[in-house]
């Protein structure tokens, strides 16, 4: 964020707060924000963000096996995502 730091200094202080606004203990525990977040970065094909997330996931308490599930429930998305190209594939033929 250096490069928006120096030239966009407004928004990249408005970005920093909307992640300190989301990722806070209210209905959900920062843990299972941070479950969420990892499983979201892997679908936006975000290493670092996948990495960063996955880390935090770990510092609120995630075990190994939740973020292993989290990560499955982001590929059964990916996934079930592409279904209904069969249907468009068929509209072709």
């Amino acid at each position: 964020m250096t490069y928006l730091n120096e030239r966009l200094p407004e928004t990249a202080e408005a970005f920093a707060n909307m992640r300190a606004s989301i990722f806070k203990d209210n209905s959900l525990d920062t843990r299972t924000k941070e479950l969420i977040a990892t499983a979201c970065s892997v679908l936006l094909r975000c290493e670092k963000c996948a990495v960063i997330h996955s880390q935090r996931a770990k510092e609120k308490g995630a075990t190994e096996d939740e973020i292993a599930e989290a990560l499955s429930v982001a590929m059964f998305i990916a996934a079930g995502s592409q279904l209904h190209w069969t249907n468009a594939y068929e509209k072709i033929l």
